[in-house]
């Protein structure tokens, strides 16, 4: 279904709810059986009649999310407005929860339900969850209930979620999966039971998409299944926490020369590596693993401050798990928290990516580096004397790794 013949589609089912019907986008015995619309909440008391009526989703997103009082929310795909509701009285009233929606009806219908409910502290916006009308660092939660499967640019819908996400935000959405490639026939008579399945990825998609954008933490909970392979499923991740004013996200081939220029930087003092001289782009990415590449940046002039990425010790495969890491932060900007803040994001995408084993090897002498990487889980494994010449000195090398708690045990 194309994206207007989608917004025409719940457009006429708003329409229907605005008109005192009770509505319903799947068939009735997986509406009423599956967890879809009002009956996948167990907190509807005091919420007006119309936004149960107009309750299309497949869970409880708000159940999930972990809203806290004084927090801004964003439910993507709104429509009649009751995760909204439900998540305003979480925020309370020193917080805001706005509910994004393409649908012109969908939004009055709303607005509407939110009046006959006196809740004053949400806001309403028309427009499309691949481009989210809100600045980036705009809110510390993003939900969403059976919507994001309807896209046909969930990258983009992802990428969104991730830029109006602050730091440290949470992604809590309640949506519709696929636990295999269906084939066509499949997927049609899926799509007929529950037709907000048009379109669904599958886990590893969903994961790998999350990944992309720059979430970290990312699980995928099956819940309902639907048969054929089709499952509701509650999906979270979160965006890496760092100090005000920066942000954490994915390395791009665009940051090659400040990220060369911080690592030259990082050579130059003489206790950061054997290596004397930074290597060219080509050479540093082709080395180095594409999943598990990060920056810090300035939000305000974009300029990168960190970054950290990672190798493969070995082509072996009883080693997949296995990396070894590299983190440096420019000059300017030590002893501001960015290193740990990296570091406690690369190793939330290690545990993603199945990383049971992270090392690497740090001259003694390099005092703030071990400290660093003692606070955030590593642990001394030995010393190798005399592993090397540094500039005509033999130097000792202190190696250190952090066993995931969680992978591979």
């Amino acid at each position: 279904m194309a994206s207007d013949e989608i917004i025409d589609h719940y457009s006429a089912l708003a329409r229907s709810a605005l008109h005192g019907q009770r509505i319903a986008d799947c068939d009735p015995v997986a509406f009423t059986g599956g967890g879809f619309g009002p009956a996948g909440y167990d907190d509807t008391a005091a919420l007006p009649d119309g936004a149960l009526r107009a309750s299309l989703g497949c869970g409880n997103p708000v159940a999930v999310a972990e809203i806290r009082a004084g927090e801004t929310v964003l439910d993507l795909g709104s429509g009649g407005g009751i995760d909204v509701l439900l998540s305003s009285r979480r925020v309370g009233p020193y917080g805001t929860v706005f509910g994004l929606d393409a649908s012109p009806a969908m939004v009055e219908l709303a607005r509407r339900n939110a009046e006959q409910a006196g809740v004053t502290n949400v806001r309403f916006l028309q427009g499309t969850i691949e481009a989210i009308p809100l600045p980036g660092h705009a809110v510390d939660v993003v939900i969403s209930n059976c919507v994001i499967n309807l896209s046909g640019d969930k990258a983009a819908v992802l990428a969104e979620a991730f830029r109006v996400l602050r730091p440290g935000g949470r992604f809590g959405v309640s949506d519709v999966v696929t636990t295999q490639v269906l084939d066509e026939q499949a997927r049609q008579r899926a799509e007929e039971r529950i037709g907000c399945v048009a379109g669904s990825l599958t886990v590893r998609e969903y994961r790998d998409l999350l990944v992309e954008a720059g979430f970290v933490a990312v699980t995928v909970t099956l819940t309902a299944d639907h048969g054929d392979g089709v499952h509701s499923a509650i999906v979270q991740a979160r965006k890496p926490a760092i100090g005000p004013g920066l942000e954490i996200r994915p390395m791009r081939e665009s940051d090659a020369a400040e990220v060369l220029a911080i690592y030259q930087a990082g050579l130059d003092t003489g206790q950061a590596s054997f290596e004397t001289v930074a290597p060219r782009w080509e050479g540093f990415t082709a080395s180095r693993l594409p999943q598990l590449r990060f920056v810090a940046v300035d939000t305000d002039s974009g300029e990168v401050l960190g970054w950290v990425a990672a190798s493969a010790v070995s082509a072996r495969s009883v080693y997949a798990g296995v990396v070894e890491h590299s983190v440096y932060v420019h000059p300017g900007c030590q002893a501001h928290g960015i290193g740990r803040a990296l570091l406690t994001a690369f190793v939330a995408a290690c545990e993603d990516a199945g990383v049971w084993t992270i090392q690497s090897g740090i001259f003694p002498e390099n005092a703030a580096s071990l400290a660093l990487h003692r606070a955030v889980g590593f642990r001394v494994v030995g010393t190798r004397e005399r592993v090397g010449c540094h500039h005509g000195v033999w130097r000792d090398v202190v190696m250190v790794e952090r066993r995931s708690p969680v992978v591979g045990t």
